[in-house]
């Protein structure tokens, strides 16, 4: 089986689901979706709250799926959920989010969509994608009209069924949130009204909502409706996807560098590249069968992890990025690396590569007169205990200033050992990685 090209015909004879399946990207579906997707061209949609000014890795799922969506001939829909990012969703959550202002929401919303304008086609002939926002079809909907016109439909036993409520009964889960549903219900309805739409994808923790929404159409005399979800997407190990020390892996490059972006792919284990490369890339099931053979004969040269991250980085950013991002790879890592290379490197990517390490900001003026090694080491940075420390690390050879052995604990760091006028990087043994900043 191969991912195949765009389909410009009515309706591609690649099946949509099968194509997921062998991806790892379908979870659960409600009967008939893929004799349906197969009859025909088909309006399918998936909802992003904007809860930020900019999408997450996380999001990317979700978004590889309305690609592949469009790649098999079908129309895809992304929802900004301008409404339901007022109220709040309580899938996944143990406690109640905090509810953002119409003026943050606004601003997330606009970064949102400038974000997924650069995944969908939205000037395709055939099929172009569309952007909406459900705060268009609410703004002008009284709490009476809701309640009247479409809670009445849902008994308040099926919605407590389901397992986004469930889990926050005893926790606590107030009106705002279990009304949640029923809103995220309701986009479904007006998108199968207004555009055909009858598909709705999302994460698994989706699927209470989800479905919600296919019973409402059916309730309101609206037409076929289907679901269908991808699995939540976990480590290999069990922990969370998507995080590193320093939090969410962003989409925006002003939250998330290049560099930092593109090492997290590259960092991934072997299991976890895997399965991320079936996920977030188009490559076909053969090409990638044939980067696995080569990893596995010499997994050393990281071909699973390599291919990964380069047909992301260039696909989220840009080739000069993803250029970039390799070649301040193969300073950083490489063990003869100078002063001078070092200090071409660009600030994000410093910075990005002590994360996780213990980082000292001291004032710069202390620098133009000098400061002792020893002192700058165990007394201004706090790295080593003591100045007696530093002296045995300098003795032993296993202490670096800028990747240079230190061979005097007395020496004076000066403004001329600042790189890039502002980093000292220290290095203590094999293990022992510390970042001066002067500010």
């Amino acid at each position: 089986m191969t991912t195949q090209k765009h389909c410009n015909s009515y309706f591609c004879e690649m099946n949509l689901i099968e194509e997921l399946k062998w991806r790892g990207m379908i979870h659960d579906t409600t009967p008939g979706v893929e004799e349906h997707l197969q009859s025909g061209r088909r309006s399918g949609y998936i909802g992003f709250d904007p809860t930020a000014d900019s999408l997450h890795i996380g999001n990317l799922v979700p978004i590889m799926l309305l690609m592949h969506m469009q790649r098999a001939g079908h129309q895809p829909i992304a929802l900004v959920g301008g409404a339901t990012g007022m109220v709040g969703d309580p899938s996944g959550k143990s406690e109640e989010r905090n509810l953002l202002s119409e003026e943050v929401l606004r601003k997330n919303q606009e970064g949102v969509r400038k974000q997924l304008e650069k995944f969908l086609d939205f000037d395709h002939k055939d099929n172009p994608a569309r952007i909406v926002n459900n705060y268009d079809w609410f703004k002008n909907m009284s709490f009476l009209d809701f309640i009247r016109d479409i809670g009445k439909h849902i008994t308040v036993p099926y919605m407590l069924a389901k397992d986004s409520v469930k889990t926050r009964l005893d926790s606590g889960l107030s009106f705002t949130e279990f009304t949640y549903q029923l809103v995220q219900g309701y986009d479904y309805v007006h998108l199968n009204k207004e555009y055909h739409c009858t598909l709705q994808m999302g994460g698994s923790d989706q699927w209470g909502n989800i479905t919600t929404g296919t019973e409402l159409i059916r309730r309101m005399g609206g037409t076929e409706a289907f679901a269908a979800t991808c699995p939540l997407i976990k480590k290999a190990d069990g922990s969370k996807f998507g995080k590193t020390a320093g939090g969410n892996v962003w989409l925006d490059r002003n939250r998330t560098s290049p560099y930092k972006f593109y090492q997290f792919w590259l960092n991934a284990t072997d299991e976890d590249a895997a399965s991320y490369i079936r996920i977030f890339t188009f490559l076909t099931q053969e090409e990638i069968e044939k980067i696995e053979a080569e990893h596995a004969a010499a997994p050393h040269t990281r071909a699973l992890q390599k291919a990964l991250a380069e047909d992301i980085t260039v696909r989220v950013h840009s080739r000069e990025d993803y250029d970039n991002a390799v070649w301040s790879s193969e300073i950083l890592f490489d063990k003869k690396a100078t002063k001078e290379s070092l200090a071409k490197l660009d600030d994000d990517v410093i910075e990005s590569s002590y994360e996780g390490c213990p980082v000292a900001n001291i004032s710069k003026s202390k620098f133009e007169n000098g400061i002792a090694l020893a002192d700058l080491i165990s007394e201004e940075a706090d790295f080593l205990p003591s100045k007696g420390e530093v002296r045995r690390a300098v003795k032993e050879g296993s202490l670096q200033i800028n990747r240079e052995k230190a061979d005097d604990a007395d020496q004076l760091i000066t403004t001329d050992d600042l790189l890039r006028g502002k980093y000292i990087m220290v290095k203590r043994g094999k293990k022992g990685d510390y970042l001066v900043i002067a500010e």
